[in-house]
């Protein structure tokens, strides 16, 4: 037997059924909880406290009433969510570090910056504060529109006459289904002036708005903002972000001791969960150089107290402390408001415009309020007229009339008179028909008429309706204006980069062959004479041997050039100091290196600029040159440096100005000479043109920029080197053979290294043992283009050299004997690479 449906049961689709009702819930958290309105800047729960206590008188110059009355009015009446929720709301409203101008004055504990809750909602008391006044300002003129509340037994108002814009000057966030609102405070001065300014001239830039009058965010904690560009991208699309930090100063002390004292903080950020973190980094050594850290805030003010090391630099362990801590901030910008009921993402124009727009209506509304009120007085006041002029006969009609009724009838049949007029004579006092009220009836009755005229003008021009405006504005301007409290610090964050946290010094960064990188300071290498034994400069394996070493700053940036043509960057800092013989770490845990991909060229940079290149060699002889600001934004994951042939691999990159002779050197002796412009400048993933022709069982293992009246120095595999003046090798044109320039031998093996030195320098050798000697270039032997040279480093059986790398002497630097240290190296930009 089938089964009966039951009438009152329906059928439907879950999945349907599922998308509909989440859809509905959906919105009504976006229009009914999440979001504000663009008109009066306020979400339901805070327009139905402020109307709540409206309701109930607690005026600010009231006496202050039960928090726990306020929230019981507030869920009986219009919210009807828990308690909790709507005490919360009321006590952020009354906090003075949550909103610029609060807009609830709250009496007892209401919390604090350390994220003290406050005090139970029977505890504390509030009433509305003065501020907040001029939201709900006119509300009573008809000019704006109410709404049912849930159940229908009362009304609320859809939005507030808001007689400041509110929802720039305190800001909101809040979180929708699938959107966000995030709107920072500003200071009411500067957005009123915003405001002025749009409607005196509504074809004014934001830029101008920027420049003249609202200059950017103003936390009620203070603080500081640093640069224009996140505030101009948010201000001119709704979206951006500003970093905020807190205000610190250093004081130096007479014994040499420096202390960092913060008297800001960024907005939202908690101080004890601050000074909590803080402490947490200084025991876990993240954080160097304080000895003590207080709170010694009061109620004249923040401050907390940083006391630090003797040996320690003030403005690195601040720098450290922004790096690391909530000291410095980012604060996301997301201008999303409702407008007619719906989400959007605005401009800061935008949101000043709908402002406007709105008081506009509430002017208008306002005026025609009070023209219906007057002319409702002055038609009572023109009966007042017609009875005083006939007073004999309206007494004697009043008296001769049985009721009441029939008096008014009587009056409005005989004087024409409508009802409330005839009501209005009824209920006349004795006292009026004295003369001297006869006189005020008239003065009344002529200012009225003066009055309609002027609310008449008002409605019909839109102009008289912006001068309101203004005016009203600046009243409020004038009565609640403050200074700025943050500060806006010009040149942007792009000043404060991570190298403001580590001190420039000279480093030398060494990388082997099979990818371990690390860096030293430079002094840690020593000079020694020409065939010393050399130090330990670094522990590899049995099988590894350090590849390539550049001498630089912590503050430059190292460019990393791969096999496979593809370019890394890093700053100094970021690379791992460690001891001179530690091994270091292998390079892909700081780079993104792919499998099958090795760095086989480094360079420094200080400056990325179009007027400097990079010229790029090949193993089959191909170059190309780039512009270097082709390369300043390098992404983590690399970009392609050099587009190359099949098995191809990239072997030497130079920083040259665009005017430098260039040299290529081969594995087997042969090297040519050209001018680099000969080689146009390219895209930088152009493959280039043939640089050099190479001779059979060749490769390429050196491009050096030769300068004028330098040397060129030849390092072979065995130890062996010489210097052959510039002059003998010829310029010629690009692609040719080259010719021979060394003489090699089982004895001095291939050649390894081909530099151009000036004889000022000190040249680097490094085994493939991870043995390094330093020696004067001035030390090594001039001979001729056919020579072998002379030995520049004892080899153990089978060791043979790896690489080559130029270190500049100091200036005032005397020969020197072998454990004499050098004070400090540099390496000059153009020199910073190593094949």
């Amino acid at each position: 037997m089938a089964e009966e449906k039951r009438p009152n049961v329906q059928e439907i689709n879950i999945s349907n059924e599922m998308r509909t009702s989440f859809l509905d819930y959906a919105m009504s958290v976006i229009v009914s909880r999440a979001l504000p309105d663009v008109r009066d800047g306020m979400k339901p729960v805070h327009r139905r406290i402020l109307y709540a206590m409206n309701d109930l008188g607690m005026h600010s110059d009231k006496a202050y009433k039960k928090s726990a009355r306020i929230v019981g009015e507030v869920i009986g009446k219009y919210h009807p969510h828990g308690d909790s929720a709507v005490y919360e709301t009321m006590v952020r409203m009354a906090q003075d570090f949550s909103y610029r101008y609060m807009l609830v004055d709250g009496h007892g504990n209401f919390g604090s910056v350390d994220g003290d809750s406050a005090a139970a909602m029977r505890y504390t008391e509030a009433r509305m504060s003065k501020i907040s006044m001029e939201l709900l300002r006119d509300i009573n003129k008809d000019t704006i529109d109410y709404t049912d509340n849930y159940d229908g037994s009362e009304r609320e108002p859809v939005v507030f006459p808001a007689r400041f814009p509110n929802l720039l000057v305190n800001g909101t966030s809040g979180i929708a289904v699938g959107m966000a609102t995030n709107i920072p405070p500003h200071n009411l001065g500067e957005t009123i002036d915003a405001v002025l300014a749009i409607s005196k001239n509504p074809d004014i830039t934001i830029n101008e708005l920027m420049e003249d009058y609202i200059h950017g965010p103003d936390f009620p904690t203070a603080g500081q903002i640093l640069g224009k560009s996140g505030i101009r991208k948010a201000y001119e699309t709704g979206k951006g972000s500003i970093t905020v930090r807190a205000k610190a100063n250093i004081e130096e002390h007479a014994n040499g001791k420096a202390t960092i004292i913060v008297t800001e903080l960024p907005y939202q950020v908690n101080k004890a969960k601050l000074i909590e973190r803080i402490a947490e980094h200084v025991r876990d050594k993240r954080i160097e150089g304080i000895t003590d850290l207080r709170d010694e805030s009061d109620r004249n003010g923040m401050r907390i107290v940083m006391e630090l090391r003797r040996d320690v630099n003030a403005n690195v362990v601040l720098n450290n402390l922004y790096k690391h801590t909530a000291l410095q901030t980012t604060f996301g910008i997301n201008t999303l408001a409702l407008v007619d009921g719906q989400p959007k993402v605005l401009t800061i124009k935008q949101c000043l415009e709908y402002y406007l727009e709105h008081q506009k209506v509430i002017i208008k509304r306002r005026t025609a309020f009070e023209l219906r009120k007057a002319e409702a007085r002055a038609h009572i006041l023109e009966g007042l007229r017609i009875a005083l002029d006939h007073l004999d006969e309206v007494i004697a009609l009043i008296r001769n009339s049985k009721t009441a009724d029939i008096a008014r009838d009587g009056l409005m049949e005989r004087f024409k008179l409508s009802e409330k007029q005839s009501q209005a004579i009824l209920d006349m006092r004795l006292q009026r028909l004295t003369g001297l009220e006869r006189e005020k009836i008239e003065n009344e009755y002529k200012e009225l008429l003066d009055l309609i005229e002027e609310l008449k003008a008002i409605l019909a021009d839109e102009e008289k309706v912006l001068e309101i405006i203004r005016e009203e504005l600046t009243e409020v301007k004038e009565r609640f204006n403050d200074e700025r409290r943050t500060e806006l610090v010009l040149g942007g964050v792009d000043f404060f980069e991570d190298e403001d946290l580590i001190p420039e010094e000279n480093i030398v960064i060494t990388l082997t062959h099979q990818g371990y990188i690390k860096r030293l300071p430079s002094s840690t290498y020593r000079t020694q004479k020409r065939g010393g034994r050399g130090i330990q400069g670094m522990g590899t394996n049995e099988d590894d041997f350090v590849e390539h070493l550049v001498s630089t700053s912590t503050h430059d940036t190292v460019l990393f050039f791969t096999n496979k043509g593809k370019v890394y960057k890093a700053k100094g800092y970021e690379i791992p100091e460690f001891s001179r013989t530690a091994k270091g770490i292998p390079i892909i845990n700081l780079l993104q290196i792919e499998k099958g991909e090795w760095v086989n060229a480094v360079i420094s940079v200080n400056e990325f600029t179009d007027t400097d290149y990079l010229f790029f060699t090949t193993k089959y002889g191909i170059s190309k040159r780039t512009t270097l600001s082709q390369f300043a934004n390098i992404r983590k994951g690399g970009l392609i440096a050099v587009g190359l042939r099949d098995e191809d691999e990239l072997i030497s990159v130079r920083l040259t100005d665009g005017a430098k002779d260039m040299m290529i050197a081969t594995k087997n002796g042969y090297l040519i000479r050209f001018p680099e412009d000969q080689i146009r400048s390219m895209g930088r993933t152009a493959a280039g043109v043939k640089g050099i022709s190479l001779r059979e069982d060749d490769e390429v293992v050196s491009m050096e920029i030769l300068q004028e009246d330098s040397k060129i120095l030849h390092v072979t595999s065995k130890g062996y080197g010489k210097q052959t003046p510039e002059m003998e090798y010829r310029v010629t044109n690009r692609g040719g053979k080259g010719i021979f320039t060394c003489n090699l031998t089982d004895k001095t093996g291939h050649v390894v290294a081909v530099k151009a030195v000036s004889g000022e320098e000190d040249l680097m050798l490094i085994t493939v043992a991870g043995v390094l000697i330093r020696i004067p270039v001035q030390d090594i032997s001039e001979t001729g283009r056919n020579t072998m040279g002379v030995r520049l480093i004892r080899l153990q059986e089978e060791e043979e050299v790896a690489t080559v790398a130029r270190v500049d002497q100091d200036e005032d630097e005397e020969e020197i004997e072998d454990e004499t240290e050098v004070s400090e190296t540099e390496e000059s930009t153009e020199e910073n690479t190593e094949e």
